[in-house]
């Protein structure tokens, strides 16, 4: 199985060679899908094929995968969108999750004390209102094409066929979730899906049909976006929270009837002449994937290379400074006052850059004081985790670059009609002050917590879409996206390349390398520069999924480590 996907994945970028079109180039001309599963990357093809916008695409690419990789997306989830319209300015789109609206500062806390992330996972506790239908539902009306019942019948043919099971989702499936508790299997419904009568896990290949989330997919096709929203939908979701096994939460039917995916400013700066758009708050992704990029302009990058540890320190040493920020000041803007201008103006950016040094690292990293900062806390906040990126670019140019989670592998573990629903709300600070000081991404009713997606969008010099990238993996999001813009703009590479270089993850005084790649043996001159902490992660970790623009053609990345393709229309 492993080898067929592969396979297909190679065919798939072998012919990925396809041209898009701008504004300025009015010839229509075949689109592209990059995403994390070959199969999802198909289903948005398919409406391209169609006639469907980019749009169209992405939203069909995000239903196959809540079928294909259940462990990491859909929508019992949320999401973040950045789209442009034929190559002009981006629009973004915001399908977070929401708190119920009796949450509040105790949430994660038992005796006056933050609980741990391994039990506050599984259950009721950790579900928000998922957003991914109100926000497929905001970005159809104002991008789509092609009918929205159309637009769910890949994943209602994968669901209902039957589709394999890959290595990844059968290790997903072993591992339980990250933190090695068996989330997967904590509901009747799941196990009787994704594990035999032994309880184990199924074997790769195996065939699996899940006829309960087709059916729902048949309703929600026919009966449009609000039906997953009232009736008895809303009210299975809110009965499996309530009625949760293991940390039941008061969710009412009103905290999924009243949510709303909401439009956002894109958060938009310079890096080298090319103009860099990403997600604004509760994402934190625009923000600091920009403050990477604009630390590090100073430095020639191109001349040092990706081979020398010169270019992996300073890089190091600009996420140390640019995670600082997002944990002190980044959370849902509607709760909080989040200094966005501040934290990307170039002067600020290059006073934090000022603090970088070639030849040493930073004894000790602390948040700055961008213009407009509020007095906040650095909260506790568990690692996050999962999630899936996907791209879609179309015959008139549009382009989606969007990322969608459940945060944990399986989520929660509580299932409704066939799909999994999140643990998004573990992604809040566990504690709501430090020392009497208010932390900004703390529990409160009706709040988003504070995201690390990254989708983005990259203009050229030319004005044109250069770029369009995001990737998985909870933290490490941002610096993924920021290392493969990086290897396009600094080292020339192609997105593929840059994607699959190895990865530097620095959100602190640890700085992680990638194990088994040309930068593990670099921790020696790495610590030669001061940076004593050094950790390992496996490659695993890492998924990212781009397309970009080469000589008036789009060209498809996916990452090797992951099981994506990049499928041409």
């Amino acid at each position: 199985m492993r080898l067929t996907i592969l396979a297909f994945a190679a065919a798939a970028l072998a012919v990925s060679g396809c041209a898009a079109t701008s504004a300025t180039q009015p010839t229509p001309q075949p689109g592209m899908v990059s995403a994390a599963d070959p199969r999802a990357a198909a289903a948005g093809v398919e409406m391209l094929r169609r006639g469907g916008s980019a749009a169209d695409a992405a939203i069909a690419t995000l239903l196959a995968l809540n079928v294909v990789e259940p462990q990491s997306s859909g929508i019992g989830g949320g999401g973040f969108m950045v789209y442009s319209d034929r190559g002009g300015a981006p629009v973004t789109y915001d399908g977070r999750e929401t708190a119920p609206a009796a949450a509040g500062p105790s949430w994660f806390l038992k005796d006056g004390q933050p609980i741990s992330f391994e039990e506050a996972v599984p259950g009721g506790k950790s579900v928000g209102v998922p957003g991914n239908v109100r926000l497929m539902a905001m970005v159809h009306q104002k991008h789509g094409k092609l009918p929205w019942a159309v637009l769910f019948e890949p994943a209602i043919r994968l669901a209902r066929d039957g589709f394999a099971v890959t290595p990844r989702l059968h290790f997903a499936l072993a591992r339980g979730d990250d933190e090695g508790s068996s989330v997967a299997a904590s509901t009747a419904a799941a196990r009787a899906l994704y594990f035999d009568q032994d309880g184990r896990p199924l074997a790769v290949g195996t065939i699996v049909r899940n006829p309960a989330f087709a059916a729902f997919l048949e309703q929600l096709a026919a009966r449009g976006p609000d039906s997953f929203y009232v009736g008895p939908n809303a009210q299975a979701i809110v009965a499996a929270v309530n009625g949760s096994a293991r940390n039941p939460s008061p969710m009412e039917v009103g905290d999924v009837t009243t949510y709303d995916a909401k439009p956002r400013a894109s958060v938009c700066g310079s890096y080298r002449g090319y103009r860099i758009c990403g997600m604004g708050p509760a994402s934190s992704g625009g923000t600091t994937v920009f403050a990477i990029l604009k630390q590090l302009e100073r430095f020639d990058l191109a001349a040092l290379g990706p081979h020398n540890p010169t270019s992996w320190h300073l890089i190091a040493e600009s996420m140390r400074l640019a995670y600082a920020d997002r944990d002190r000041y980044l959370a849902d803007p509607e709760f909080v006052r989040v200094p966005v201008a501040g934290l990307i103006d170039p002067g600020y950016l290059a006073s934090r850059s000022a603090l970088i040094a070639v030849d040493r690292t930073l004894s000790n990293v602390t948040a700055g004081v961008p213009s407009g900062a509020p007095v906040a806390a650095v909260g506790l906040e568990p690692a996050e985790h999962g999630t899936s990126h996907f791209v879609a670019v179309d015959r008139w140019g549009n382009v989606a670059s969007e990322t969608s989670t459940i945060e944990s592998a399986f989520g929660s573990g509580l299932m409704v009609n066939g799909y999994f629903l999140n643990n998004e709300l573990t992604d809040f600070s566990f504690v709501p002050n430090i020392a009497g000081v208010p932390v900004a991404n703390r529990v409160e009713g009706s709040k988003r917590p504070r995201s690390s997606m990254s989708p983005t969008i990259v203009w050229g010099p030319d004005g044109r879409v250069r770029l369009a990238v995001g990737a998985a993996g909870g933290a490490t999001i941002i610096a993924q996206v920021a290392k493969a813009i990086i290897g396009v703009i600094d080292w020339k590479l192609s997105a593929q390349q840059a994607i699959a270089l190895p990865m530097v993850f620095a959100p602190g005084d640890t700085v992680y390398l990638e194990k088994g790649t040309f930068l593990e043996p670099m921790a020696l001159p790495l610590r030669a520069l001061g940076h004593a902490k050094i950790d390992y992660r496996p490659p695993m970790t890492f998924k990212a999924n781009a397309i970009e623009r080469v000589g008036g053609r789009w060209v498809g990345a996916a990452d090797p480590r992951s099981e994506g393709a990049a499928v041409g229309e």
